[in-house]
């Protein structure tokens, strides 16, 4: 299994976080991919995902916070599933010295992305 991480927001208008997992083999039908590159030692404050998408790290180790306090790591080869679009939202700081490359993959509406979180 490919590790995740699902960011969404909460019915008190929080985001939070659920560590799990992208089944493998499985097809998740895409609209767009599009990439990006953010220099070294950046950071982005309080926002929102705008659309649901997976982010996939290709370089950089990302630390991620909720204003709830949650927070998590991201990796080359870890992939966030973005589905905050609304309320307190999250901000990261990028944490060694490489620049953040990755990948954004846009769903098509309504589709299963496939996300299974880790057992309780």
């Amino acid at each position: 299994m490919i590790r995740a991480y699902r960011l969404y927001t909460g019915s008190e208008g929080n985001s939070h976080v659920v560590k799990g997992s992208v089944g493998e083999n499985k097809l998740v039908e895409a609209e767009t991919i599009h990439f990006k590159e953010t220099p070294a030692h950046s950071s982005y404050e309080w926002h929102n995902d705008p659309i649901p998408q997976y982010v996939i790290t290709l370089a950089g180790v990302l630390e991620f916070t909720t204003l709830g306090g949650e927070t998590f790591t991201i990796y080359p080869g870890d992939v966030l599933l973005a589905e905050d679009h609304t309320g307190s939202g999250h901000k990261w700081r990028l944490i060694n010295d490489d620049p953040w490359k990755r990948a954004y993959v846009v769903f098509k509406t309504g589709v299963d992305t496939q996300f299974v979180p880790d057992p309780k």
